[in-house]
């Protein structure tokens, strides 16, 4: 369909410009049939798909660049010791998994606070049982009168002041990292000389607002999790102080993509942001046949509530579900993740949506100046559309549904370009193109 313009006289030194479908003089003027023949292995050789066409809404898009984050305190924590001590046993290195509550670190302890607050639960304990043995004692004395019944009085103060006194010292060794067999151990006398340091037990993933429509996010990976120690911060032997940090963990499982907008564009994704608009996630893969599905939209989590001072830029973030494989390497269970911190990606964020459209590859569409055309398969024959295109980005083109084009046409979704060269150039050799042959020799017109 190229567009043909005549010039009709109208009176006296008049003239009028139509349109190829307006009708002049009561006729209608009819665009020449431009018709391409491509072979069944021709098609092939260009890997030409065609698909029916369908009536849609589109959301027009600005691109803008991404970056995979870690997730503020989900994503990385550190470890701590809980007491003074020195490390006598790393269990863990670099790059090895560890289940949650799974050991980490033996300290033997050298922090003198800790043995006494030991020292006097044992002791508190001891007079507690002590004295419980002179109450009954006296219990009976009491009764009788041999004894006065403020003694009994006095030694239940003391019961109660000596029972204050225990749990004092077991909130103490609690908050110390002591767990409840451990406090008790002490409180019988077995006093503890070391401890183990464990990974923090598992918390359920939090991705957020990240699902858009439901239906389009993939299944995530249903196999037990286990930590991937990042980095080790002390050595064998080494004395450390309570609260130092002794390695990181990291939990990748959920992570943030991390938007970058101009100010110009702020309104728009602050738009997007407040009204749900699906956000397409542009991400360099080379085999994703292994993984679950990727999402095909997200959503904007939250807006930065500050601009760059230097690039002018701001920051909007959505998160993100990970996914992962484990394999043994030497004993040692290891991971494979499918994102990582420092990927980057691209961005096509909707700012406005168009309802009532056929949406195509940006491929279906090739141009000749300030004119667009799409190709609509008929067997063999590939017939060459003009359309309007009411917007186009670098994966997409909307087309108007205007009448040009109907419902369930079989249309190219990619090689535009190409099937516009094999055109002009079956075009340029006279040969009838337009014409359908079949088997037994009979043809007719293309239609």
């Amino acid at each position: 369909a190229i567009g043909i313009r005549v010039r009709s006289d109208w009176g006296e030194g008049h003239a009028k410009e139509v349109d190829s479908e307006e009708s002049v003089s009561g006729q209608t003027l009819l665009e020449p049939h431009m018709t391409a023949r491509i072979s069944r292995e021709a098609r092939k050789n260009m890997g030409l798909i065609s698909k029916p066409l369908e009536v849609a809404s589109y959301f027009r898009k600005i691109e803008v660049p991404g970056v995979i984050t870690d997730r503020p305190g989900v994503s990385d924590r550190g470890v701590v010791a809980p007491v003074t001590g020195i490390i006598t046993h790393i269990y863990a290195h670099p790059g090895d998994t560890v289940a949650p509550n799974g050991p980490l670190f033996s300290l033997r302890l050298v922090s003198e606070t800790l043995h006494t607050s030991q020292l006097e639960l044992f002791k508190a304990t001891k007079e507690i049982d002590i004295s419980q043995q002179q109450r009954q004692r006296l219990e009976g004395l009491a009764s009788t009168g041999g004894v006065a019944g403020t003694r009994i009085l006095e030694i239940d103060n003391q019961i109660q002041r000596m029972n204050v006194n225990v749990q004092a010292y077991r909130q103490d060794l609690r908050a110390r990292g002591l767990s409840s067999d451990q406090i008790a151990a002490a409180a019988r006398g077995d006093f503890l000389t070391e401890i183990t340091v464990s990974a923090p037990a598992e918390e359920p993933i939090r991705v957020g607002q990240s699902q858009a429509p439901e239906g389009v996010v993939g299944e995530p990976r249903r196999q037990p999790f286990s930590f991937e120690l990042q980095s080790l911060s002390v050595d064998l032997g080494q004395q450390v102080e309570a609260g130092k940090v002794l390695c990181h963990l990291a939990d990748h499982r959920s992570l943030l993509i991390e938007g970058r907008g101009f100010k110009k564009d702020m309104a728009l994704i602050q738009r997007a942001a407040k009204e749900r608009f699906p956000i397409t996630v542009g991400i360099e893969d080379t085999d994703w046949a292994d993984w679950p599905p990727f999402p095909k939209q997200l959503l904007i989590d939250h807006v930065a509530n500050s601009i760059d001072p230097v690039s002018r830029t701001f920051a909007f973030y959505l998160p993100l579900e990970n996914h992962w494989q484990a394999y043994r390497q030497e004993g040692q269970e290891r991971f494979i993740w499918r994102f990582r911190p420092g990927d980057r990606v691209r961005l096509s964020v909707g700012v406005e949506r168009i309802e009532n459209v056929f949406v195509l590859p940006a491929a279906a569409v090739v141009r000749e100046g300030p004119e667009a055309f799409v190709f609509r398969q008929n067997g063999d024959l590939f017939d060459r559309i003009g359309v309007h295109l009411m917007h186009e980005d670098s994966t997409s083109a909307v087309i108007a549904n205007d009448g040009k084009l109907r419902k369930n046409s079989y249309i190219a979704q990619n090689a535009a370009a190409t099937l516009n060269r094999v055109l002009k150039a079956q075009l340029a050799s006279g040969q009838p193109v337009g014409m359908h042959v079949h088997a037994d020799g009979t043809t007719h017109a293309a239609h």
